[in-house]
């Protein structure tokens, strides 16, 4: 047989699915693997992907496809043919070969005028396989999606977002358009397979008439649902926040028949869904807890055994049993820091709810955690290379790590600070945002890097490292040259950034103090306003709140800092809305430190509490001193002040009572400042609180921050001395 007869049987062999020739493809990839030097390359990608098919995925015959690719792969010019190999090769293939492929997959899609989304499929499934979020190639295959809107269907569109969801990469304008294509038809979907794919692309972005008809065809549609498509209904429904009491039954009573065909993952899936979703049935979850039980017991695999046990501490009414106890101490040698992390935050709730209830079980549980700490030390200490420290970084967070692990693994990090480089100063940088710190060697070493390598680092990861030096309020030693070098690479490549992803990078450089005229003029344009609240609308609700808050906060920052654009206050309703639906509580601390005040400045009508300023900032206390630094009376001044138990509250958003002050007086500002306005273990200020100083002082303030730190602080151990305190700071007093 020719060479390329052989390749074409075997894949019509697999294509038609005849069990009964299994032998005779085996004969065949033998015989194929023989001629792979001269098979030409579209049939090389053909046998590839038959390869695949088989799950021959880390075979010696698909090795020595990735060596044929790897000496070829210049004269590929065929993004087909390119995506098929790259799919079939990615589990054999080493860093260095995986980024030659992502530079000539990015080569071949900029050649082609049109390209078909297949393709781009194709390259999105690479970049899953290889666990990697690669922003120039994401992009381009966007916008080949977005030029394909015609021929999305409901398959496609659904594994496009599941596969974006997977690579932690998002896009409002490829939602958008997903959006009107589905909703157009949405009575088109009514067997299982594609409804669950219609409420997993719809639920989270749906309006309230559509979420509405979802859920209630959902609900009829339940029995009929398989024990995969159950597993993407409640998931949606978790990201919907859905609580739908009605489907939420539904799905636990059809969840009995499935439990049995779930794999361990899954089941830990299904648990934490079910109880996010506050699902009541007692019945189910006895089922689940054995099914997990029963894996932990004949489980080997740590990142398993870990899993398991974070899912079983989210049990409602949970009893420990020793066994898990046992598991956990047997696998802890083997665990990474993320699954130490589960194992330890499942055994501070469990002893701290007194869920342990065997002979001595507090005393095994607290050698346990002593163990456990002990452990990842250990893992720290061994840690010679940064790429794969970080790597093991990215799912570590909570309360263990922070109060044990944190400062070593930044003194790691430190140790290692020579391996730094273009290609992991975003991870880093995620690190040092999640952890809150400000390690002064590790920035400088960022910034530097970052600078010297500006040309070769997406835009997009640009924004994450400016955002961690914004956020934390630090000036590196050349603090001018690395913004303005990170400023003049962004606004050349604008075109990389989302509509609403743009308004958060203007938020960041505005923390700073930067306002690039090409950023602010494209912000504050009608028609990019109008494009953002149309986006707005398919974003996940937390998105959404935070990219409105921070158009907010960007838009006081112009019209208080860059008068010269001439940009109008337009978030005044915006304010008003968020102000009246917040509830405002006195809270103790606010209700001791007003009976101070009134008693240094001889009355409670002398200070303000929780007052809104113009362009709406929230103060904790205002009070108004003469030239001769003696307190202004708000009643004096016809201020409207409401009386809640005594204590001056004022919420009113325009502020109607502000007058002018008389010659010589000035408006004073105390703020409480707790360990969020500091970055760990610091007292430097953050960014955010840094900027609501520059910013109240533009408003005529002088402002009083009192930090936590001082005010709980020993000296300040009586009232006396706390007033002392007050006094000196109220009145500018050394």
């Amino acid at each position: 047989m020719e060479d390329e007869a052989i390749v074409d049987t075997l894949y019509s062999i697999l294509r038609l699915n005849v069990e009964d020739h299994s032998s005779l493809a085996e004969v065949l990839v033998t015989e194929a693997w023989k001629r792979l030097e001269r098979l030409s390359l579209p049939a090389l990608s053909k046998f590839a992907l038959c390869l695949y098919k088989q799950r021959r995925h880390c075979s010696p015959v698909t090795g020595k496809v990735a060596h044929i690719v790897d000496m070829k792969l210049d004269s590929i010019q065929d993004i087909r043919i390119l995506s098929v190999l790259m799919i079939s090769i990615s589990d054999v293939i080493s860093q260095r070969f995986r980024d030659r492929l992502l530079h000539k997959a990015g080569q071949l899609l900029e050649e082609k005028d049109e390209v078909h989304f297949n393709y781009a499929k194709r390259i999105l499934r690479f970049l899953q396989n290889v666990k990697l979020r690669y922003h120039p190639l994401l992009e381009k295959c966007n916008k080949i999606f977005l030029k394909s809107a015609s021929h999305l269907d409901i398959y496609s569109i659904s594994l496009i977002l599941g596969l974006y969801e997977q690579l932690g990469f998002d896009n409002a304008e490829f939602r958008l358009l997903a959006k009107q294509l589905l909703s157009e038809n949405i009575d088109v979907y009514y067997d299982p397979e594609t409804f669950a794919k219609l409420f997993f692309i719809l639920g989270p972005m749906a309006g309230s008439k559509v979420r509405e008809r979802l859920l209630v065809t959902a609900v009829h549609m339940a029995e009929e649902f398989s024990s995969h498509q159950v597993l993407v209904i409640l998931k949606t429904m978790q990201k919907m926040k859905c609580r739908n009491s009605h489907l939420l039954k539904k799905m636990a009573s059809v969840l009995h028949k499935h439990l049995d065909s779930y794999h361990v993952i899954q089941l830990v899936k299904l648990t934490q869904y079910l109880v996010v979703l506050r699902c009541h049935d007692l019945e189910l979850f006895a089922k689940l807890k054995m099914l997990l039980l029963g894996f932990l017991k004949s489980s080997v695999i740590p990142a398993d055994t870990a899993a398991i046990i974070r899912v079983l501490a989210m049990l409602p009414s949970f009893q420990v049993e020793e066994v898990i106890i046992n598991k956990a101490a047997a696998v802890l040698p083997q665990c990474k820091l993320h699954h130490l992390n589960c194992i330890a935050t499942a055994l501070v709730k469990w002893n701290h709810y007194d869920q342990l209830h065997w002979q001595n079980s507090s005393e095994l549980c607290v050698k346990l955690l002593q163990k456990l700490n002990d452990c990842g030390f250990q893992r720290l200490q061994k840690a010679n290379n940064l790429n794969l420290l970080l790597e093991e970084l990215t799912h570590v967070n909570g309360e263990w790590f922070e109060e044990v692990l944190s400062e070593e693994t930044v003194a790691m990090c430190q140790r290692l600070i020579d391996q730094i480089t273009w290609a992991n100063v975003l991870e880093l940088s995620f690190f040092l945002i999640k952890t809150n710190h400000r390690c002064p060697s590790l920035l400088d070493r960022i910034a530097s890097v970052t600078v010297e390598n500006i040309d070769k680092i997406h835009p997009f990861e640009i924004y994450f490292i400016l955002f961690l030096f914004s956020a934390l309020n630090y000036e590196p030693p050349a603090n001018e040259e690395f913004f303005e070098s990170c400023i003049q690479h962004l606004t050349s490549n604008l075109s990389c950034f989302g509509t609403h992803r743009l308004v958060l990078l203007g938020h960041v450089l505005a923390v700073a103090g930067y306002f690039p005229p090409v950023l602010m003029t494209r912000i504050f344009n009608v028609s990019f306003l109008s494009k953002l609240d149309a986006q707005l609308e398919v974003l996940p609700d937390i998105l959404k709140q935070r990219v409105r808050l921070c158009l907010m906060k960007l838009n006081r920052a112009v019209c208080l800092e860059c008068p010269e654009f001439h940009i109008p206050w337009f978030h005044e309703h915006y304010c008003q809305r968020v102000f009246c639906n917040s509830s405002s509580q006195i809270n103790p601390l606010r209700q001791h430190v007003h009976r101070m005040l009134t008693e240094i400045l001889g009355g409670s009508h002398y200070a303000r509490m929780s007052v809104l300023t113009p362009y709406c900032y929230e103060i904790d206390f205002e009070c108004v001193l003469d030239e001769n630094k003696k307190p202004l009376s708000y009643v004096a001044q016809n201020t409207p002040l409401d009386d809640v138990e005594g204590i001056h509250l004022t919420r009113d958003i325009k502020d109607k009572g502000r007058k002018a002050l008389p010659p010589g007086a000035q408006r004073i500002a105390l703020e409480f400042l707790d360990s969020k306005a500091f970055s760990k273990d610091s007292h430097h200020l953050k960014g955010e609180s840094a900027l609501k100083k520059r910013h109240l002082e533009m408003l005529g303030y002088r402002v009083v921050q009192i930090p936590h730190f001082e005010w709980n602080s020993m000296v300040l151990s009586t009232k006396g001395e706390q007033l002392e305190y007050l006094r000196r700071h109220l009145y500018g007093i050394q």
